[in-house]
């Protein structure tokens, strides 16, 4: 029998998910489907169900579901636990839902790994939602101490303080001035999102020598990413970050730990173009 996964989110039609997964279903010769499946909140239980059921073997999740699908599973594990974010669920052998999160492993594998002296550096995270916790985890497991956080509103960066103490708050009127002053800045907001808003003013006043990091992979570069890599900043799109976090959604699926090949690389790019 085809084994069944799928990923939910809303919006999530931009979702490369199905072909980075399918594409290894077929290298490894499994027999299963990995699809998008369009669901509203109140259509979480059905989705959990047809987990509990084996109707579906696993499910990815990603924004705005990432922590609205906690209460109905069973244990969260490693850095789920830490985070209260679920990017990854599964039956285990015990047939407890496990909720699992990959995107931790996915931003320290596709950039962090690289930073030199990345303890001494001083990141931003822009952004308290869904992600945000994986990011701010991702930063401290790599060894970076001083950490801030901006978002539009207060009362999620507050929420998020309690949970990682050391974070910094600072308010997003200031964020023009206070670029300046981080080495590491990462963009774990929807800003910039295909056919979606972007930062209403320039990041002018950024260090030359500062690495600009956005989750966003859809498009590759957005306007801020591209106008940082016309003054020669450093930047890294989100794709690498998605790649690993799916290798590791696929590991905890199959016990495979999948190749990241050219091929596949260049097949993800042209369905972006």
């Amino acid at each position: 029998m085809k084994k069944k996964f799928g990923i939910i989110g809303n919006p999530i039609k931009h979702s490369l998910s199905p072909t980075l997964h399918n594409y290894w279903f077929r290298k490894y010769g499994i027999d299963a489907d990995y699809s998008i499946i369009d669901v509203e909140e109140n259509g979480l239980p059905g989705v959990i169900d047809m987990i509990r059921n084996k109707d579906l073997f696993g499910i990815n999740i990603t924004l705005p579901f990432k922590q609205k699908i906690v209460p109905y599973l069973d244990i969260l594990v490693n850095d789920a636990q830490i985070t209260s974010s679920v990017n990854t669920v599964y039956l285990n052998d015990k047939d407890l839902l496990v909720g699992e999160n990959s995107d931790v492993f996915g931003l320290q594998a596709a950039y962090l790994k690289e930073v030199d002296n990345i303890s001494k550096k001083k990141a931003l995270v822009m952004g308290a939602g869904g992600v945000s916790p994986s990011v701010i985890l991702s930063l401290q497991k790599s060894g970076v101490r001083d950490i801030s956080i901006i978002n539009r509103t207060l009362e999620k960066c507050m929420f998020l303080k309690k949970k990682f103490n050391n974070l910094t708050i600072i308010e997003w009127s200031k964020i023009k001035d206070e670029v300046k002053n981080f080495d590491i800045i990462i963009n774990a907001t929807s800003l910039g999102l295909k056919n979606g808003e972007d930062f209403d003013f320039d990041f002018d006043s950024v260090k030359q020598s500062l690495i600009y990091i956005d989750t966003i992979y859809n498009p590759l570069e957005t306007k801020t990413l591209k106008n940082l890599k016309d003054k020669d900043i450093k930047v890294f799109n989100g794709l690498e970050m998605f790649i690993y976090q799916g290798q590791k959604s696929f590991y905890l699926w199959n016990k495979i730990n999948p190749e990241i090949d050219q091929k596949l690389i260049e097949l993800l790019i042209s369905k972006l173009k």
